[in-house]
């Protein structure tokens, strides 16, 4: 990570005192307009934000982080929450959670105010690395389910391609051959979890072509579901890109009177208390906030960050009765 931006180095850039520097940037009356504008422009050349302490938004000796999180209705999000909280709370940490509705526009919203109220940012973040380095410079950034390039930056990986091909051997076992998939609609092209799903299908010489895209939600499993066997009413099987759509999945194969063996993805809680009870790939919710904190805590001490395979989180079947 590059060494974070400080008032002493926007002075020595603008040719200033760091006195001169804070007067700029706060908007006081004192200086010209011409060094105003050389301060101004120092600072946005190279990437300085004034600290919380400097602005007397918190104690000094208070530390907070940005949790960047798409839906707080999704259970899966709201459980990598409630674990980095956890976590942080610890440390004696402070959170501020933001959630961006799943949309760039939003996310784009909440880092370009983000940098003044924390001190490192974790999450799930869509935009471009180069975009990302231009709101958060300075600050450790932590991002989970995305590969990172940068080496500003750190990742939380999800390998998910053995325990998905652990639920397609699976049902493959127990006699099923026609075996659909309810993915994550995006508007770029298949998920991760769409692949996975393929080269496990194709170990047993299997076509995943009966897919489609779903909402992530328990509504958007029981459209998607509806929609699929309306185009292929000879399936057995289905494997969703998350628990919510499986769910929904359950629920309209019973309205619709079909036995169809159901299984999602991410081991929620919410999967105990459905009838059948559901067989997921699961992922530790409580692992990977844990690790967002703990990575996130390293980069800001300066200490040596995780690395390799202490920073990926493997998915396991687990098995109940929905298949």
């Amino acid at each position: 990570m590059s060494q974070k931006i400080t008032i002493n180095d926007v002075a020595s850039a603008a040719g200033v005192s760091r006195q001169t520097v804070s007067r700029a940037l706060n908007d006081k009356g004192e200086i010209d307009g011409e060094t105003k504008q050389r301060v101004l422009d120092a600072a946005r050349e190279l990437g300085y934000r004034p600290s919380r302490f400097a602005r007397g938004l918190v104690r000094p000796d208070t530390t907070s982080i940005g949790l960047v999180i798409p839906d707080l209705l999704n259970p899966f999000f709201t459980e990598v929450a409630a674990a980095a909280l956890e976590a942080a709370r610890a440390r004696g940490w402070h959170v501020v959670v933001y959630e961006t509705a799943a949309s760039l526009a939003e996310e784009r919203g909440t880092l370009e105010v983000i940098g003044s109220q924390v001190d490192a940012v974790v999450g799930y973040l869509g935009l471009p690395e180069t975009e990302l380095d231009r709101h958060t410079r300075g600050m450790p950034v932590v991002l989970i389910g995305r590969e990172h390039h940068s080496p500003r930056f750190s990742s939380i990986r999800i390998e998910g391609a053995g325990g998905v091909r652990a639920a397609v051997d699976h049902l493959v076992a127990t006699g099923h051959r026609r075996i659909g998939m309810l993915d994550q609609s995006l508007p770029t092209g298949r998920s991760d979890r769409y692949r996975w799903f393929r080269d496990a299908m194709a170990a047993h010489g299997l076509a995943p072509d009966a897919i489609t895209g779903a909402a992530q939600s328990v509504n958007g499993g029981a459209e998607a579901l509806a929609e699929l066997l309306d185009q292929r009413p000879d399936l057995t099987a289905v494997f969703t890109f998350n628990d919510a759509i499986a769910i929904g999945a359950l629920r309209a194969a019973r309205r619709l009177g079909r036995e169809l063996a159901v299984i999602g993805f991410d081991g929620l809680q919410l999967g105990t208390v459905v009838d059948p009870e559901l067989t997921t790939v699961a992922l530790d919710t409580r692992r990977i906030g844990a690790l967002a904190v703990e990575q996130a805590a390293r980069l800001l001490a300066g200490d040596e960050p995780l690395a390799g395979d202490e920073l990926v989180v493997q998915a396991a079947l687990l098995l109940r009765e929905s298949a």
